[in-house]
Parts: C-alpha cells; structure tokens; sequence
C-alpha cells in the first residue's frame, strides 16, 4: 500500500529540482528522469535535499569500490525486506560485475571471497547489534582503508534508513518513473 506516492510533473517545481542537485545533473534534474524514489523523497524538499547530499557522496564519492557497495545494500534490502531496494540495487550490482549468483548469495549473507563475505557479516552485525565484533573489524581493516571502512558503515546505516523510509511510505518496487 503506498502511503506517500511519488509527486507527479504537475507538482515538481524549483525546490524540488534543488532537492535532487547534488544526485542529477543539471540536465536531469525533471521529474521524469529522477525515478520513484527520488519523487518520493522530494515530498519533504529541505530533507531530501541535506540527506541526498549524504547519499552522493555513498553512490558517487565513496572510496568503496562499487562492488561491494552494491552486496552491502542487497544484503540490507534482504534483511530489511525491502523490494524496492532490493529491486533497484540488483541492476546496479549487475552493473558493477555481480552475477546473478552472486547476486542471490549476497541476499543471504553468502560470499566465497573473504573480503566480501566480511562485507556481508558486517551488515548484519549494525543491523542487529549497532557495532562490529572484532573479528569483523579486524577482517574488514585487513581489505580495505580506514575510509573504506568508514564509508562501508555509513552505507549500511543510510541503506537501512531508506529501507525503513521505503517500507513504510509504501514505495511500489515496479515504480521506476
């Protein structure tokens, strides 16, 4: 049930082509091209503006390769029961060389690189618990940077707001536009 719909072109207007700013470029910044989500969002124009400044910088400025970006937040829209996500981050991950098999096993907090599969363990340790148990710490610092890892846990946090945000405004996953 969609709670808050997407806002239509009727009802786009300067503050919401603000909003998307830091996301779109300047030639993309129209309701037809910004999706169900971003539509959705700029309900609230002041916050979706200051939170998708946040969000660029995880889909665009993070020092996360995107690989393992895109296994963090299918692993979050699985936990979090989130098509939308779920179906958004698919294409994305496919994008950034995930196979369909990968894709699935990502889902289920399953991965055959040990980098990867710490990538999986730590999303399910902030969801559950808010912290990271040594030894997924001590996993994840033997891979990646400090900023990875700072990038990675800020991912994961933004990933399960949205899926808690999605959920509950009742965003429809077959939405794209």
């Amino acid at each position: 049930m969609t709670r808050l719909p997407p806002i239509t072109a009727e009802e786009w207007g300067d503050q919401e082509r603000k909003a998307v700013s830091s996301l779109m470029p300047e030639g993309r910044r129209e309701r037809a091209d910004v999706g169900a989500a971003l539509a959705q969002l700029v309900r609230h124009p002041a916050l979706a503006r200051r939170f998708l400044t946040f969000n660029t910088h995880l889909l665009v400025h993070s020092t996360l390769p995107a690989r393992l970006r895109e296994l963090a937040i299918l692993r979050v829209a699985r936990r979090r029961d989130c098509a939308f996500e779920w179906v958004h981050h698919t294409a994305l991950a496919r994008q950034a060389g995930l196979t369909d098999a990968e894709i699935d096993a990502a889902g289920r907090g399953e991965a055959v690189d040990p980098l990867e599969a710490a990538v999986l363990r730590a999303v399910d340790e902030l969801d559950a618990t808010s912290n990271l148990t040594d030894a997924t710490w001590d996993a994840l610092g033997a891979g990646l940077s400090e900023h990875q890892v700072m990038d990675l846990v800020f991912t994961i946090g933004a990933y399960c707001l949205l899926a808690m945000a999605f959920n509950t405004f009742g965003l429809d996953p077959d939405l794209h536009h």
